[in-house]
């Protein structure tokens, strides 16, 4: 799923996060759980709809969530 988007992608409406912002902390700053990620760019600190499919409750769901990128990064990383 991560691979057919582009990584300009906003995941975060509300503080214009995009995937790569996210797979930046990830990598550069070892943020490995949800938690870590949202203290490095303030993801999903407002409505948290880009969290998890679980936590969207807006009309336009999101392509991707945090939390698929932070997975598939561990998928595809070890």
């Amino acid at each position: 799923m991560l691979s057919s988007l582009a990584f300009d992608y906003e995941v975060c409406n509300c503080k214009k996060i995009t995937i790569n912002d996210i797979l930046d902390v990830i990598t550069t700053k070892e943020a490995n759980t949800l938690g870590k990620i949202q203290e490095l760019t303030g993801v999903g600190t407002e409505c948290r709809c880009c969290m998890f499919e679980e936590a969207d409750n807006s009309k336009l769901k999101k392509k991707i969530y945090c939390k698929d990128i932070l997975n598939n990064y561990k998928d595809t990383n070890g």
